[in-house]
């Protein structure tokens, strides 16, 4: 059965699990329906198409139910990862059962974690506010100290609805987006997203067909339509922008190369131009690459060369200057999971294979955020294939990758603190946030000997 659920995902997205191919059989599809669920709130049962009976879905509760407190975030994939100043903040996803590893939970939907990447300390937050549900393959975007949370896939199917989270306020409250302008995208999860000028713009996406007249293309997925009585779901190429002063909804018009429909692709945005990479599109997961101008709207499809990185989906593409993006992992056609990396330079049009210490961590439905000092922090994700028959082997390891070298204020922080005895005495000579950042990094220190 675990098989059955893992193949729902990356394209059906019924389940907080994986993928869906076309060749797998769904007599028992029925069974798992009510398992990934979070506690959702009586209130909401009136919303889209939660006016149904809960009770069987409160059957298996999620991990917010555990009665130990860990020091950091649970295993899990399918999560969303974005940075504000020095932190990142980790939300949602999914993990096995501990009873039944073969079952999928969604982690609570009121849980934030955030990671100091000065201190390397994890710290668990509980969050307020209006957030309806748990969720998996939402799109989630930093503007401004405030998190953009969009669409992704909850247990009773995909939505569209439109989350904010302020992140540099006194507490975390979520606040639903209501009252829009404009045409919204369809209900949708595995997208990707750009940000540009106060613009958040959404792009491709798997979930239901859209409502009204859009722009771009959807292809219906005809396996979609055996479960449940589903009104059927499909990839699509939509290009939704929201524009975060008017609070409007709109489409652009594109001129030129559109890329094909997709979903669990990845997405960089490089200046004035919207980078997306890879995805799955039917039964084939891509290495093409395109940008946008986000400027005119004109669409470019850019060589890859044989020798370049295979296709995938479910990988990490992440900004880390104003002329490189570092791709990460994935999940092949032939149902491998990725540990390759590799730098792709915007101004040559050149891709290098990065060599790394992680070729053994290999990820797919992970996230990667760029750090201040020219990291890559790469969090969760899976790390074998979601469609085998064995246990998901989801993780709550964090891959740093140092793209970029070291700054000689980091390589001097490191050499203090090596040396930390002989030259404790010195420590008040130093600027008053050189000596915050040095203590931040002590406590971690002292708390991995203790």
């Amino acid at each position: 059965m675990a098989d059955r659920i893992a193949q729902m995902e990356e394209d059906v997205g019924d389940l907080p699990a994986g993928e869906d191919d076309n060749d797998t059989d769904r007599d028992e599809d029925d069974d798992f329906a009510w398992v990934a669920n979070d506690d959702m709130d009586n209130d909401e049962e009136e919303d889209e198409d939660e006016d149904e009976e809960l009770e069987d879905e409160q059957l298996l509760d999620t991990e917010a139910s555990e009665s130990f407190e860990v020091d950091m975030p649970a295993e899990r994939s399918g999560h969303i990862a974005v940075v504000d100043r020095n932190i990142m903040y980790v939300w949602g996803g999914y993990k096995n059962s501990q009873n039944d590893g073969f079952i999928d939970l969604y982690l609570p939907r009121n849980e934030i974690w955030t990671y100091n990447m000065e201190s390397g300390v994890w710290t668990k937050h509980i969050a307020g506010g209006t957030l309806h549900t748990s969720m998996s393959g939402s799109c989630g975007v930093c503007v401004d100290g405030v998190l953009y949370l969009f669409g992704g896939h909850h247990a009773k199917g995909n939505t569209n609805r439109i989350f904010r989270l302020p992140l540099r306020a006194p507490s975390l409250v979520w606040e639903e987006m209501k009252d829009l302008k404009g045409l919204p995208p369809s209900c949708k999860d595995k997208l990707g997203c750009w940000v540009q000028k106060n613009r958040l713009m959404f792009f491709g996406g798997y979930g239901y067909a859209a409502q009204g007249l859009h722009r771009g293309t959807f292809e219906y997925d005809e396996s979609s339509s055996f479960m449940w009585d589903s009104p059927g779901r499909g990839w699509n190429n939509h290009i939704h922008i929201l524009d975060l002063e008017t609070s409007t909804w709109s489409q652009p018009i594109t001129t030129g190369n559109t890329p094909s429909p997709r979903a669990a692709h990845a997405c960089a945005t490089v200046g004035n131009r919207g980078y997306v990479f890879g995805g799955r599109y039917k039964k084939y997961r891509l290495n093409d690459l395109y940008y946008i101008d986000l400027d005119t709207w004109e669409w470019h499809e850019m060589s890859v060369p044989q020798q370049g990185p295979v296709g995938r989906s479910w990988h990490s593409f992440t900004p880390v200057s104003p002329d490189h993006i570092f791709l990460f992992g994935g999940f092949t056609t032939d149902r491998e999971t990725l540990s390759d990396a590799w730098l792709y330079c915007v101004s040559k049009n050149e891709w290098k294979m990065f060599k790394h210490d992680h070729t053994e961590n290999p990820r797919l439905w992970h996230t990667a955020c760029s750090g201040p000092d020219g990291e890559v922090f790469v969090f969760g994700g899976c790390a074998n294939n979601l469609l085998s028959q064995q246990r998901a082997a989801h993780s709550n390891q964090l891959l740093v990758f140092n793209v970029h070298p070291k700054s000689l204020v980091r390589y001097c922080m490191e050499a203090v603190l090596q040396h930390r005895e002989r030259l404790a005495s010195y420590w008040d000579c130093l600027p008053t946030h050189l000596l915050h950042s040095l203590k931040l990094r002590m406590a971690h220190v002292n708390t991995l000997g203790s």
